[in-house]
C-alpha cells in the first residue's frame, strides 16, 4: 500500500527556517509528481508547491522567494524548506502524489506535520 509520511514539523519563531521531508513507499516514486499542502485552524486545506517527475516547480504566490520544494528519488522523498517563516505560515503541513504536475486532484496523502511560527 502507499504510504507518505512528513516530518520536519515544530515550533519555530518569525524569521526562522524549517525543512519538512515526506518520505513515500508503496509506489514509483521517480515518476510521480509530488506536492504539499497546509491547512490552517479555521481555513480549508490550500496548495503550497509542486514537484513534477523532472523536478520542474511551481508554488503558491504566498510562497515564493522562501519556499523550496526538492526531491530525492534514491530516498523516495520530497522536501519542502521553508525560510523567512511568518506567523501566518502556521498550519499543519500535508504531502500528497499528484496524478500529474498540474494536477487538481491526488490519489494519495500523508498524515500532516504541525508547522507553528511565533511573532
Amino acid at each position: 500500500q502507499v504510504q507518505l509520511v512528513e516530518s520536519g514539523g515544530g515550533s519555530v519563531q518569525a524569521g526562522g527556517s524549517l525543512r519538512l521531508s515526506c518520505a513515500a513507499s508503496g509506489l514509483t516514486f521517480n515518476n510521480k509528481a509530488m506536492a504539499w499542502f497546509r491547512q490552517a485552524p479555521g481555513m480549508e486545506r490550500e496548495f503550497v508547491a509542486a514537484i513534477s517527475s523532472s523536478s520542474l516547480r511551481r508554488y503558491e504566490d504566498a510562497v515564493k522567494g522562501r519556499f523550496t520544494i526538492s526531491r530525492d528519488n534514491a530516498k523516495n522523498t520530497v522536501y519542502l524548506q521553508m525560510n523567512s517563516l511568518k506567523p501566518e505560515d502556521t498550519a499543519v503541513y500535508y504531502c500528497a502524489v499528484a496524478r500529474t504536475f498540474f494536477a487538481t486532484s491526488y490519489d494519495y496523502w500523508g498524515q500532516g506535520t504541525q508547522v507553528t511560527v511565533s511573532s
